[in-house]
């Protein structure tokens, strides 16, 4: 029960915090929003790979506390649902993505509907194991997926453009630095355990996510920089991470 109120704290967190995040530097690039590297940057900032990357970091760095594992479900839950319409309205600019049903109604939020149903219901004994292998594996295919695309798209650009665009690091430097300190300054002072902390500042400092290249590619807007972010952010983050992590 605790682990449940636990995560519906950090989900509620979670959302104000990326969506605040999200609105300051809308509010700051609004007037130059024309120009698609700065949409890109008001999400790229914001949307991170807490998944894939942010599970495996957490579950390391804070040992003994396994809600952590929870916590980043829950991130990946409200950053879905800021992707399917905050990011989506901030690549096209058209305000109809920016809706309940927009960010509900989506492949991510459905599917964690369903598998907390199934969990909580204890539902799994009686699937056949055909249907838990075929979903075990479709899960474990949407990663290497991501990365087939991104490679392709890296090795379409000639790595001078890859590495030396000032803008990228930009965009890194706050997605990597800037975001997971504003995050942690909110929460820090909050009457909350340790592990909701750590797992809130680690998270939020994980490089960009591969869901922004696929934004891009569907809606066709800065598919390159995005690309470039994700490279660049990911390697950066191994060096950020630690000198982050040290203020806990």
């Amino acid at each position: 029960t605790d682990y449940l109120w636990n995560m519906l704290w950090f989900a509620i967190a979670t959302f104000i915090l990326q969506a605040a995040f999200m609105l300051i530097l809308y509010f700051i690039f609004k007037k130059k929003y024309d120009d698609a590297k700065y949409r890109i940057f008001t999400i790229a900032s914001v949307l991170g790979n807490v998944g894939f990357f942010g599970l495996p970091v957490v579950k390391a760095l804070v040992p003994g506390s396994p809600e952590v594992m929870c916590y980043s479900s829950v991130y990946i839950l409200t950053m879905n649902i800021l992707v399917f319409s905050v990011g989506a309205f901030c690549l096209t600019t058209k305000k109809e993505y920016m809706t309940i049903k927009a960010g509900i109604i989506n492949p991510t939020f459905i599917g964690f509907v369903i598998g907390m149903a199934i969990y909580l219901l204890k539902a799994v004994q009686y699937m056949p194991p055909m249907l838990t292998d075929s979903v075990t594996l479709l899960g474990r295919m949407t990663t290497p997926l991501c990365m087939i695309i991104l490679g392709i798209r890296l090795a379409t650009v000639p790595l001078k453009k890859v590495f030396c665009r000032p803008f990228v690091y930009l965009i890194c430097f706050s997605k990597l630095v800037i975001f997971p300190l504003f995050c942690y300054a909110l929460v820090m002072f909050l009457p909350v355990e340790f592990s909701f902390k750590a797992a809130m500042l680690i998270l939020s400092a994980t490089p960009c996510a591969s869901v922004i290249l696929n934004l891009a590619e569907m809606h066709r807007s800065e598919t390159e920089m995005s690309a470039n972010c994700l490279l660049v952010s990911t390697l950066m983050c191994l060096i950020t991470i630690p000198f982050i992590t040290l203020i806990l």
